[in-house]
């Protein structure tokens, strides 16, 4: 599994528009006040996630954990952060949990394993930690104009969805409803809410990359459809060119705590 920077940087003002705000302040309120929280970001990229809660959370000590050097590499360098590059498969080291108040990722838990949140569960309640886990995809695609094989690619695509991406079989759609019972299990109270992008014809880079991401992914699934993705790629595409596009992906944010 793998992102570019250039990806990362295209998407980033969109997922910081889409995040449930209710949710992130159900986490930071779970925050011990009083106390400078240390907080763990997974999955942290170039460090979009920091971006969007540093102001949130007010003073805090960050890890930055990411498989990618080059991508942590683009952090903003902070007495306060620190990086850490890692393979996050198997969670192994449990030594970045330890001590952490907050443990975050984003576009994360749709793209690992049962086991592998289960696992994550069992190390955020060892550590007494809150989480937060936003834009989580959870299946629903729109796209506007309607065309009649949208429906079928999004089958294709969740069903790509569900592959292994590095950390088992992915739990795709069901990503936080899985992250809600591991943590429900444990004794967390549990929030969730959408944070879906609405992609408009403002945005049609993103809508690009989006509809070409999904083609591939259809195509890896059925082969033998390849054909008719291929015409259902350029049919899109010529609707972001002619400005009319509008695209909704469906995400969910969760935040998780113990009670006091």
């Amino acid at each position: 599994m793998g992102f570019s920077a250039e990806w990362l940087t295209l998407r980033e003002p969109v997922d910081h528009a889409s995040r449930a705000p209710a949710v992130t302040d159900a986490a930071i309120a779970a925050l011990r006040r009083g106390t400078r929280p240390h907080v763990l970001d997974l999955a942290a990229g170039t460090g979009s996630n920091l971006r969007y809660l540093s102001n949130r959370i007010g003073a805090a000590d960050w890890l930055l954990v990411d498989h990618d050097r080059a991508l942590l590499a683009r952090v903003l360098a902070a007495p306060s952060v620190e990086t850490r590059c890692l393979d996050l498969a198997s969670l192994d080291d449990r030594s970045i949990f330890d001590g952490r108040a907050l443990v975050t990722a984003s576009a994360l838990l749709d793209l690992v394993s049962e086991p592998w949140v289960r696992s994550l569960a069992a190390r955020c309640a060892d550590a007494g930690a809150a989480v937060l886990f936003a834009l989580n995809y959870d299946g629903r695609i729109d796209c506007s104009p309607a065309d009649a094989d949208d429906e079928l690619i999004v089958g294709l695509v969740n069903a790509h969805q569900r592959t292994d991406k590095g950390f088992g079989p992915a739990l795709g759609p069901g990503a936080t409803a899985c992250a809600a019972r591991s943590f429900e299990t444990l004794g967390y109270h549990v929030e969730r809410g959408r944070s879906d992008w609405v992609l408009t014809p403002a945005l049609p880079e993103l809508q690009r990359q989006l509809i070409e991401g999904w083609a591939g992914a259809a195509a890896e699934v059925s082969p033998d459809l390849a054909t008719g993705i291929g015409a259902w790629r350029a049919r899109r595409v010529a609707h972001v060119d002619a400005q009319r596009s509008q695209i909704t992906v469906g995400h969910e944010d969760l935040a998780a705590w113990l009670p006091s």
